[in-house]
């Protein structure tokens, strides 16, 4: 009794919180929105009753787009939104939307291409877009600080010039608006080129481009900010498994092994965070993506498999121990966790603060857990007395030094300083695609850990119960609630990916028939007029073979219809495959390192994938058998009635037999030649 009092009293403390200010997105499920419920800035979510607002009030629309784990949406909060001067402004003066960007990925793209097409530039998060009254965008840019600084005019003094413009000038914003609209209609209606056939050369003009960017010092592409390129990793790997062409995997391998050492990978609990802010991948951005492990856990197989690299399997190992722990729940996973944590000291929110140490508390821990080595362990870790990230340290791997004994031991003690520490918000979005490419790679990594395989089945199983009801795909769940967003291109594309992966670790027919059905219905839903779309509401987004955070959902969607072609014996997959390829090969044959995914299908398309059918356990033998002798990556495996070993391309059959090794030969030649 005693104890359902003291919960009594809980409750009621906690449901009796006030806040001073509440708008409009407290009746929202997006944590992001959520996080700006109780901002001054009367925020509205995206939707008709802030346009109607908008026209009604003859008001200025300020939309500002972002994401809950992002820093510098965090910075421009703090600065800005929930400043009461800003608040005023706003609220007299605008109509203000908050959009979630993973909430609504579309609608952000759609926007992000404003914001290239005013700026030339590629844009980012927060994204600002301010708009007329009737939503016609004049006016974009990312991160704005309340007051003019860092060569960047101030929020305040931005905001008050264009409502005067709007009272004094109003033709100026409308001349504005309509110049980008123009050219926005003009990008959507643009013809498709002529085709451009599809050439056989392009995995040696792709490494030759990787390899112009590539930081031969630090190993990476490009420079700082550097990003992991997961796509383009992994499409060098599987060149390798072409070509056998050792530039693309020396490349690979040490960027790998660079990123597994370096500070850009958790050290002490796993996992990678989104990007590393200076060239040698020492220090991050301390965001961790769901999607950026999920692609970096196929490479890491796939790079293990190649390999036999201790470091790569290791790596896989413990990446998966920190998703079940920190994004893991009932089966499925939750979308990021943030840069920025509350520093228990100082009681304010600090990047960073939950994974970096200073060198006395991590050297006393050590010793006082009776680590003897502890000044190796530290020099090993990078963890100095100056620290390498403002006074403090985030540990890497220092390669000048030996492995020391006691390593595992001094990590556990470490992670037990952060236990005492507050963890990062972690956003609990449920996304169907970035669940997808985790699912994916969690079956793609179950040769290397058998147990993958039940974990992703299990995973795929509560997921589809989650976002596939009635017939219907959605985007997001959060759990508890009833899904609202309906799926887009990417959705499907990754689902399906995760679907046919799910047929290669089983040969359960279901997984097929599932996925072609989905497939089926995304190209009815997407493929219009010769030209895919990401999205058709609440604006007509292209379909893009750029891969921008992640992976290009477009590339995987043709991957699928190459396989499904093959699986399924359906040849106008193979020519959908074919025809968007060729739709877009002039630009991709211009730029291929800027288009992985589609570099990937144009060599499975010229290449071609074979099919090897036969009874369900010969076919596990004989993958086993096969994957030991070729590295070709474009074989297929299909469970039939037979016992006789057939090999097919899509519209022939060219090998067959009864005898294993004899067939293993054939394929051999075929690959060959």
């Amino acid at each position: 009794m005693k104890k359902i009092v003291i919960l009594f009293i809980m409750v009621t403390i906690m449901q009796s919180k006030t806040f001073k200010y509440t708008n409009d997105l407290i009746h929202e499920d997006s944590p992001y929105l959520l996080q700006h419920a109780h901002n001054p800035v009367n925020w509205m979510p995206w939707g008709k009753k802030a346009f109607i607002k908008a026209k009604k009030e003859n008001k200025l629309i300020f939309l500002s787009i972002g994401y809950s784990t992002c820093h510098w949406c965090h910075v421009m909060e703090e600065e800005s939104f929930e400043n009461l001067k800003v608040a005023k402004i706003l609220n007299d003066n605008y109509i203000c939307i908050k959009v979630d960007r993973e909430e609504m990925p579309s609608l952000d793209k759609h926007f992000q291409d404003i914001y290239y097409l005013m700026n030339k530039r590629g844009g980012g998060w927060p994204l600002t877009i301010i708009m007329t009254p009737n939503a016609k965008p004049f006016f974009s840019a990312t991160y704005i600080p309340r007051e003019a600084k860092y060569g960047r005019v101030g929020l305040i003094e931005l905001l008050k010039y264009f409502v005067s413009l709007k009272k004094k000038n109003p033709q100026k914003l409308q001349a504005t608006a309509k110049d980008v609209d123009k050219y926005l209609k003009l990008m959507e209606n643009s013809s498709i080129k002529s085709k451009t056939p599809l050439k056989s050369n392009l995995a040696k003009e792709f490494v030759k481009r990787v390899a112009k960017n590539f930081d031969r010092d630090n190993f990476g592409i490009g420079f700082a900010p550097k990003f992991p390129h997961a796509s383009t990793l992994r499409v060098l790997l599987e060149i390798y498994r072409l070509d056998q062409d050792r530039n693309a995997l020396t490349m690979a391998d040490q960027m790998l092994t660079a990123m597994a050492k370096g500070g850009i990978y958790d050290q002490i609990e796993g996992g990678f965070f989104r990007y590393s802010t200076d060239e040698r991948w020492m220090i991050p951005h301390f965001e961790k993506m769901l999607y950026t492990n999920a692609e970096l856990l196929e490479d890491y197989a796939l790079a293990y498999k190649i390999t036999k690299k201790e470091l790569y399997k290791d790596v896989v190992y413990q990446l998966l121990s920190f998703l079940k722990r920190r994004f893991e729940k009932d089966g499925v996973f939750y979308s990021a966790s943030d840069a920025d944590s509350i520093d228990l000291k100082t009681k304010k929110r600090e990047e960073g603060a939950y994974f970096v140490y200073d060198y006395s508390e991590a050297k006393n821990a050590l010793k006082m857990g009776g680590i003897k080595n502890f000044k190796e362990i530290l020099r090993y870790l990078g963890v100095t007395k100056d620290g390498n990230f403002e006074g403090k340290n985030n540990p890497y791997i220092d390669e000048l030094y030996p492995k020391p004994n006691n390593l595992s031991k001094a990590k556990k003690i470490l992670k037990n300083i952060r236990d005492k520490r507050a963890y990062p918000f972690v956003d609990y979005k449920i996304l169907l695609s970035w669940n997808a490419l985790l699912i994916r790679a969690l079956f793609k990594a179950s040769d290397i850990k058998g147990d993958l395989k039940e974990i992703g089945l299990n995973s795929l199983e509560i997921l589809m119960k989650k976002v596939y009801i009635d017939s219907k795909l959605y985007h997001q769940v959060l759990l508890g609630k009833k899904p609202k967003i309906e799926a887009i291109l990417e959705d499907y594309s990754f689902l399906i990916s995760a679907l046919i992966a799910a047929y290669e670790a089983t040969y359960d027919e279901k997984f097929l028939k599932i996925a072609d059905s989905l497939t089926k219905e995304a190209i009815s839903k997407f493929y219009i007029d010769d030209i895919w779309y990401s999205t058709l509401k609440p604006f007509k987004v292209r379909a893009s073979f750029e891969g921008n955070a992640y992976v290009s959902s477009l590339g995987i969607m043709v991957e699928n219809l190459l396989k499904l072609a093959l699986l399924k014996e359906e040849l106008s997959y193979k020519n959908l495959a074919k025809q968007t390829l060729e739709n877009s090969a002039e630009l991709l044959f211009s730029y291929p390192s800027n288009f992985p995914q589609a570099v990937l299908d144009i060599l499975a398309y010229k290449r071609e994938y074979i099919v090897i059918k036969t009874k369900k356990r010969a076919l596990i033998d004989l993958k086993s058998s096969l994957e030991t002798k070729l590295l070709y990556p474009f074989i297929l495996y299909k469970s039939t009635n037979s016992d006789i070993y057939l090999a097919c391309k899509i519209g022939t059959c060219f090998a067959f037999s009864k005898d294993k090794g004899e067939f293993i030969n054939k394929i051999t030649k075929e690959i060959k030649r």
